[in-house]
């Protein structure tokens, strides 16, 4: 049984063939979709963005957009103390919030470490806060039960021998420009600092479930695969975490091993994402709002219904989502994120069913107008979501020979069936049509949603 659920999944989620590619380790097509497996059943995770950019509170990459030096940056450094960090509280909201992983910024751009690290003194420990975020994190979501996942900036904007590229805040306009900029800065000097640091937060923390790397971006005054060394990096995070499911901003895409995941970033995809026709696996990180880290004044919230949607929508099209709340300096989460994180929950403590183990419904199932459809293939159940609710006589072509019952889910209350009736009905075309019937009220539910038990 165990084996023929593996080969639906690998039918369903497609997987990028090992054979014809250029290989980082040894791994079948069947072992990736099994150590794969908990994540896409787990579809819902959390996103944190936390550094130092939180005491400036308008943007993570406030630097960037500010130009703001290195002398005039060590302000937020010297201050920073997130004394009301309650690792414990953020896990336990995750968790109520329907959530079954989150990933965590051990470094973003800015450069600055939230763990401890014998690499720089740029980190958690130097400041007034003085204990690892990272180790407190850790054992508070891991005692929940949550998977464990480490964001890691390959951009660093503070270590002194990272060349000065497009993106860094010292960017600049010609090439004349740059390598005046760098040639005092030794790039591979960069690289082993990276290596080094990925080797910390992989090694000192026990079994880490994600590593999330960001970010490639070659061409003119960028970087790729060469500058940060990503296939001897990636070798390294297969042998010291072979069970890790990592992203695929290393510029490795060619390379077997080389990625898990895509990770269409603030978009939402039209369809299951594929690479040269093959269905892959996917996540898109979304933010409650314009902005990854806190940002005090930004109000374009996205409400629950948008946000239940993305959700819904992702899994509909065989996918994940992650998503992002960036906590304040003193190290609460904004109430705005606490409402919104509170509303999801609401929604998943009675309707979770069609998001956990569930993935994108077999092309014999059209959606109806105004529906999104998820489909658990262990238990062979449909779930209809219900995003405009109809008035009472809900019509489902081509359902008729496929359905043996159907209930609401958040209160499995019995929906009847029957065929389609009324003088408008073309008797012959709604052979094979049911009419659902459904109360005139629509359930207080944001999204009512209908189990639907299939033949």
């Amino acid at each position: 049984m165990k084996r023929t659920i593996l080969m639906i999944m690998i039918m369903l989620i497609g997987f990028q063939p090992a054979f014809s590619q250029k290989k980082i380790w040894d791994e079948t097509q069947e072992e990736k979709v099994e150590r794969m497996k908990w994540w896409t059943d787990a579809r819902f995770g959390m996103f944190i963005h936390w550094g130092l950019y939180a005491q400036a509170a308008r943007h993570e990459w406030v630097k960037k957009r500010e130009r703001i030096s290195d002398e005039d940056y060590q302000k937020y450094f010297e201050i920073f103390n997130p004394d009301l960090f309650d690792p414990a509280e953020w896990a336990k909201k995750a968790k109520a919030a329907g959530m079954k992983y989150a990933v965590i910024t051990t470094k973003h751009h800015e450069g600055f470490n939230m763990f401890a690290s014998k690499y720089t003194d740029y980190n958690i420990m130097n400041t007034p806060y003085g204990k690892d975020i990272i180790k407190e994190w850790v054992d508070a979501f891991r005692a929940e039960g949550l998977g464990i996942g480490f964001y890691y900036s390959l951009i660093d904007w503070h270590h002194p021998e990272y060349t000065i590229d497009r993106v860094h805040p010292q960017s600049a306009a010609t090439q004349e420009e740059y390598d005046e900029l760098n040639k005092d800065r030794d790039m591979s000097i960069y690289r082993e600092y990276l290596k080094n640091q990925v080797r910390e937060i992989l090694t000192n923390y026990g079994k880490i479930d994600i590593l999330w790397l960001d970010y490639s971006f070659p061409g003119e005054f960028g970087k790729g695969r060469e500058d940060w060394g990503s296939v001897e990096l990636m070798k390294l995070v297969r042998e010291l975490q072979p069970g890790i499911i990592v992203n695929d901003r290393a510029d490795l895409k060619d390379y077997w091993g080389g990625w898990d995941f895509t990770t269409p970033e603030q978009f939402k995809v039209d369809k299951w994402p594929e690479e040269n026709g093959v269905r892959i696996p996917w996540e898109t990180c979304q933010t409650f709002s314009g902005s990854w880290g806190y940002y005090r004044d930004e109000h374009t919230w996205k409400d629950n219904k948008q946000l239940l949607v993305l959700l819904i929508e992702s899994v509909s099209k065989g996918g994940n989502l992650l998503l992002n709340v960036g906590p304040t300096a003193r190290g609460t989460f904004d109430e705005r994120a606490d409402k919104a994180l509170a509303e999801m929950g609401e929604w998943m403590k009675y309707n979770d069913r069609s998001i956990y183990n569930c993935t994108q419904a077999p092309d014999e199932f059209e959606a109806p107008d105004n529906t999104l459809l998820t489909y658990n293939p262990e238990t062979n159940r449909l779930y209809v979501h219900l995003l405009d609710y109809p008035m009472r006589n809900f019509l489902m072509r081509g359902y008729g020979d496929k359905v043996k019952y159907a209930q609401f889910l958040h209160d499995a209350s019995e929906i009847k069936m029957g065929k389609p009736y009324g003088h408008w009905v073309e008797q012959e075309q709604a052979e094979n049509d049911i009419n659902l019937q459904l109360p005139v009220n629509k359930p207080n539910v944001e999204i009512p949603v209908i189990e639907l038990f299939l033949k």
